[in-house]
C-alpha cells in the first residue's frame, strides 16, 4: 500500500464541503483500506481482524436505517484498522430471492413462467402495463441480473460517500458464481451427513408466491374475522357445539379434540360424532394443547388450519383431507370421506373458489339447513403472514427439504444454545431473544422455495419406467463442477435426452430460500472454496454486527451451518444493533414509508454529521431520527477545522511531548491520557458511542476551556521561550491525539486536517497510547481549578454585559492550602486569558470561591 498525499498546510478557509469527493477518490487510489492477504497468509492469525459484514438486500434502495448500522461496524473496523489489525472488511450484495423478483416484476412488468422457452432477442416492455407479462425462467434471471448490478451500482456509490472503510476489491454476491458453489456444497455436505433430508409434510405456503414458508420468516399480524357456532351430530344424538375462524374447512374436518381433563367431555372421548352439511364421520380425542375456557372448549381439527393442526395430526395420527391447493383455491375434487352425493355436491361449490369465498359459500349453505347455532360473533386475532407477503399463510401438503436445526433433536438444541452462550454478544442482554429462538423451535429449518432468481437444489432424480421420480435415491454432481443448474445440466451419466424420459432423469425444480446461502457469508466472504489458505486466516471471524430482529434468521441460521459444517461458532463476537424510530417512536423502514433517503441527508449535513449521529446511537438501543443531533455533528467538524487551522498555524509540530513542561500542559496531557483510556476500552467492548461520548467530552473541554487559558502563552505574550513551547507541544500533541480518536467516527475532517501537517493517512496511523501521554507526579486537578476560575471571570463579565475582553480588575480566590497552590501554577495563564489585573489568595475552607471586580462591583 502507498500514500501519496504529502502536509499540505492549512487553506486560508476551511470548509467541510467537498471532503467527501476529494478524500473517497484518494483512499481508494492509496489503497488506505485493502486487506493484505499475502501478510495474512504468513502472519498469526491474531493480526487480523475479519468482519462478517451483513449483505444488505439488493431490492431497490438503501433507507436511513442502513446508514446507522453500517456506520456502527465502521467505527468498528477502523478503529482495529489503528490499532494494528491486517482488517478484512469486505462488501456483499444480497440479491437473490424474493424481494429481488418482486421489484423485477414492478419494474419491468414481467412475471416468471417456467413453461415458456428463453427468447435471446427479449426487450421488456419500455412502460409496465397492467398486466405483467409471462416470460422465461431465464428470461426473468436475466432481468434479476440486470436489476440488481444497476442497484449495487448506487449502493456502492452511498456507502464511499458515507465514509465505509470497505475493501471494494472483495465484493461478493449471494448469487454469484462462488456464492452458489459455497451454498451447494454446504447443502451437499448438510446430506452427506444426514443434516439435510427431504419429506412430504403440512408446510406453510404464501398462496400469492406459491412457496414454502419457513418458521424464521413468520411473522403475526391482528386480523378481523369471526366464530361460526357448529353442531357436530353425535350417535345418541347429542350436538356437540364447536367454535371455529374458519368454517370454510369443514371438509377438511378429520377430529374433535378437548382437554384429557375436560368434565363435559369425558363420555365423548373414544366415539365418533358426524361433521354438519358433509356428514363425515370424525373421532372424539383428548389431547393437552385443547383450550378448555376457549369456545366451547372442543376444537375442530382440520388438515390443515393452522400449525396446532399440524401438531394434533401429527401427533394423534389422525386422517388427512387436504382441500386447498398452491393457488390458494379449494380444490377440484373433494377429499377422502366426501363420499354421498349430497357431501359431493356441497363441496361443488366451493371447489375453485378462494378461502373467503369458500367460507361465505359453506356459512350460506349451514344457515340454510339450520345447522349454523346463532350468529357468528366478531373477533380481531392473530393471524399468521409469510414477512414478505399480503395474504394469510395456508397450510398444504408438500414434499420439501429441510435442514436440522435443533428443533426436533433435543441434543442439537442443547448444543446450539451452548454456542450462545461461547458467543460474545453486545449488548449482553440480546443473548435472550437467540435463547428464546432456539428454545422455542418447533420443527427443523425448511429451506427449499418454489421460486426462481436463487441458488438451485444441487440435485437429479433418477425415473422409473412411468416416468416417476424415485426421491430416495437422489443423483448428486461432482465437488468439482459446482455450481450447477440442474434444470440446465445433466447428472453424471446421463444426457440431455434422458430428461423427463421414463429411465431418465429429472432435476429439482426447486431453489435454496436466501438465509441458506446468507448463512455461508463467512464462508462465501472468506472463499472457502476458491482460497482455503485465506479462509484459514479469516475464519472463524471476529466479529458480526447485525440488526436484532434478524437475530432469529441470519445469526442463528449461520450458527447452525458453522457448527454442523465446521464445528465452531462463525465469529468470536455479535454486535447487535437498534432501529431507527421516527417521531412517533415507530420503526423506519421502506414498507412503512417513514424512511428517509439517506443521499440527501449526507449532500445536506455532511457525511461525518450524518456519521456521528449514528455514532450516538448506543449498541443495541433504538434511536430516534435526529437532525439535531446531525447538526450537533457538523459543528464539531467545523470546530476541529478551525481548532486545527489554530494549532497548526502557532508551530510547535516538531517539538514532541517531551517539550511539555509547563503543569497546566502537562495536566491537559494526565486528562486526555485518562480519555485515551476509557475510549479504548469503550472500542474493545464495541461500545463506539461510549469512546465518542469521551472524547468529545475531552475536546471541548480542551477548545473551550484549555486553549483559550494558554493561548497569549503559545503566542509568546508571557512565560519566556519555554513555557510557549511546552503550550505549542501540548496543543500539536493533543489535537494529534484528537484526531485519531475522532477518526473511527468523522474520517473526512480527521484525514482533512491530518493532511495539513502529517503523510500518509490518519487512518492507518497508530492508535494513540496513553501511557505516552502521562507524566508520573502530574497534578492531574490544576486543569478543572484553572477552567473553573476562568468559567468564573466570563460568567461575571457576562453578566455585566461587557466584552469577554475587558479587563477583569482585581480576581479573589478563596479555597483550601491545596486548591490555591493548584490555581498558583496556572495563575500566569489564568491572568492572561481572563485579562486580570490583580490576585488576591485567600486560604479558606469548602469549595473554591471566585470573586470578580469589574467596574467597582463585586461579582462572586
Amino acid at each position: 500500500m502507498t500514500h501519496t498525499h504529502r502536509p499540505n498546510g492549512a487553506p486560508d478557509k476551511p470548509v467541510l464541503d467537498g471532503l467527501e469527493e476529494k478524500w473517497s477518490r484518494r483512499w481508494e487510489e492509496n489503497g488506505v483500506y485493502a486487506f493484505d492477504a499475502d501478510t495474512a497468509r504468513r502472519a498469526p492469525r491474531d493480526t487480523v481482524f475479519s468482519i462478517d459484514t451483513p449483505p444488505p438486500t439488493v431490492s431497490g434502495s438503501l433507507h436511513v436505517g442502513h446508514v446507522f448500522s453500517y456506520t456502527h461496524t465502521d467505527t468498528i473496523a477502523r478503529y482495529q484498522r489503528m490499532r494494528g489489525k491486517n482488517v478484512f472488511y469486505p462488501m456483499g450484495w444480497d440479491d437473490n430471492g424474493l424481494p429481488t423478483e418482486r421489484r423485477v416484476q414492478n419494474h419491468y412488468g414481467v412475471r416468471c413462467d417456467p413453461t415458456l422457452p428463453h427468447d435471446p432477442d427479449f426487450t421488456p416492455p419500455e412502460k409496465p402495463g397492467k398486466h405483467q407479462l409471462p416470460i422465461s425462467r431465464r428470461n426473468f434471471i436475466e432481468l434479476c441480473e440486470r436489476l440488481t448490478a444497476e442497484d449495487e451500482r448506487a449502493f456502492e456509490d452511498l456507502w464511499r460517500a458515507l465514509g465505509l472503510s470497505v475493501d471494494w476489491s472483495r465484493t461478493y454476491q449471494t448469487i454469484d458464481t462462488q456464492a452458489r458453489a459455497t451454498s451447494q456444497r454446504a447443502f451437499l455436505d448438510d446430506l452427506a451427513r444426514g443434516d439435510a433430508y427431504l419429506a412430504e409434510a403440512p408446510t406453510l405456503w404464501d398462496v400469492t408466491f406459491r412457496t414454502a414458508v419457513a418458521q424464521a420468516e413468520l411473522e403475526d399480524r391482528e386480523r378481523p374475522a369471526a366464530y361460526h357456532r357448529l353442531g357436530f351430530h353425535g350417535g345418541d344424538g347429542r350436538t356437540v357445539l364447536i367454535e371455529t375462524t374458519r368454517p370454510e374447512l369443514l371438509p377438511a374436518c378429520v377430529a374433535l379434540v378437548a382437554h384429557p381433563d375436560d368434565e363435559r367431555y369425558q363420555d365423548l372421548f373414544g366415539t365418533t360424532v358426524r361433521t354438519p352439511l358433509f356428514d363425515v364421520e370424525v373421532p372424539v380425542l383428548a389431547h393437552r394443547l385443547a383450550t378448555p375456557d376457549k369456545g366451547t372448549g372442543i376444537a375442530m381439527v382440520c388438515t390443515f388450519g393452522d400449525t396446532t393442526d399440524v401438531t394434533w395430526w401429527r401427533e394423534l395420527r389422525l386422517a388427512t383431507r387436504p382441500v386447498i391447493g398452491w393457488d390458494g383455491r379449494f380444490l377440484a375434487e373433494p377429499p377422502s370421506g366426501l363420499d354421498t352425493p349430497e357431501a359431493r355436491a356441497a363441496y361443488a361449490e366451493l371447489a375453485g373458489a378462494t378461502a373467503h369465498t369458500a367460507r361465505e359459500r359453506v356459512v350460506a349453505q349451514l344457515r340454510s339447513r339450520g345447522e349454523l347455532h346463532g350468529e357468528p360473533r366478531p373477533v380481531t386475532h392473530a393471524v399468521k403472514f409469510f414477512e414478505k407477503g399480503d395474504k394469510p399463510l395456508e397450510i398444504v401438503t408438500t414434499r420439501q427439504w429441510y435442514v436440522r436445526n435443533g428443533g426436533r433433536d433435543e441434543r442439537l438444541r442443547d448444543e446450539l444454545l451452548a454456542r450462545g452462550q461461547e458467543l460474545r454478544w453486545h449488548p449482553p442482554h440480546m443473548r435472550i431473544r437467540y435463547d428464546n429462538w432456539v428454545g422455542g423451535l418447533n420443527g427443523d429449518w425448511l429451506i427449499s422455495r418454489q421460486r426462481f432468481f436463487g441458488v438451485p437444489i444441487p440435485l437429479w432424480y433418477p425415473l422409473d419406467g412411468d416416468g416417476r421420480p424415485d426421491h430416495d435415491r437422489p443423483l448428486v454432481p461432482d465437488a468439482a463442477a459446482l455450481p450447477v443448474d440442474p434444470s440446465a445440466q445433466t447428472p453424471p451419466g446421463y444426457e440431455e435426452h434422458q430428461r423427463g424420459k421414463p429411465h431418465g432423469f429429472a432435476g429439482d425444480p426447486d431453489v435454496m430460500d436466501t438465509w441458506a446461502t446468507s448463512s455461508l457469508t463467512p464462508q462465501i466472504a472468506g472463499r472457502q472454496l476458491a482460497d482455503p489458505e485465506l479462509f484459514a486466516r479469516v475464519f472463524p471471524m471476529d466479529l458480526r454486527p447485525q440488526a436484532h430482529e434478524i437475530i432469529r434468521t441470519w445469526l442463528f441460521s449461520t450458527v447452525v451451518r458453522a457448527h454442523c459444517g465446521h464445528g465452531t461458532l462463525p465469529w468470536r463476537h455479535a454486535a447487535i444493533s437498534g432501529w431507527i424510530l421516527d417521531p412517533d417512536r415507530k420503526k423506519m423502514s421502506k414498507s412503512k414509508g417513514n424512511a428517509v433517503t439517506p443521499t440527501d441527508l449526507l449532500e445536506r449535513h455532511g457525511s461525518d454529521a450524518v456519521r456521528y449521529w449514528a455514532a450516538s446511537g448506543r449498541p443495541g438501543t433504538d434511536t430516534a431520527f435526529d437532525i439535531g443531533q446531525m447538526k450537533i455533528g457538523r459543528r464539531l467538524a467545523t470546530k476541529l477545522l478551525n481548532v486545527g487551522k489554530f494549532v497548526l498555524g502557532l508551530g510547535g509540530g516538531d517539538l514532541g511531548a517531551g517539550a511539555v513542561t509547563e503543569p497546566l500542559d502537562r495536566a491537559l496531557l494526565a486528562d486526555l491520557a485518562t480519555a485515551v483510556e476509557e475510549a479504548t476500552a469503550a472500542y474493545d467492548d464495541f461500545d463506539y458511542a461510549r469512546a465518542l461520548e469521551r472524547t468529545e467530552q475531552f475536546f471541548w473541554r480542551f477548545c473551550d476551556d484549555y486553549v483559550e487559558l494558554v493561548k497569549a502563552r503559545a503566542y509568546g505574550d508571557h512565560g519566556g521561550a519555554g513555557a510557549r513551547d511546552s503550550a505549542r507541544a501540548a496543543l500539536v500533541t493533543a489535537l494529534d491525539t484528537v484526531l485519531r480518536l475522532f477518526a473511527p467516527v468523522l474520517p473526512f475532517v480527521t484525514e482533512e486536517i491530518w493532511s495539513w501537517y502529517a503523510e500518509g493517512s490518519v487512518h492507518r496511523a497508530g492508535w494513540p497510547s496513553a501511557d505516552a501521554l502521562r507524566v508520573r507526579g502530574v497534578d492531574t486537578a490544576v486543569l478543572a481549578t484553572a477552567a473553573e476560575v476562568i468559567a468564573a471571570i466570563r460568567k461575571a463579565k457576562s453578566l455585566a454585559k461587557v466584552s469577554m475582553r475587558a479587563e477583569a480588575g482585581e480576581l479573589v480566590i478563596h479555597a483550601s492550602r491545596a486548591a490555591l497552590d493548584r490555581f498558583t501554577l496556572a495563575q500566569s495563564d489564568i491572568r492572561a486569558a481572563g485579562r486580570v489585573t490583580s490576585v488576591s489568595l485567600r486560604e479558606s475552607p469548602g469549595d473554591l470561591r471566585t470573586e470578580v471586580t469589574l467596574a467597582g462591583a463585586p461579582q462572586t
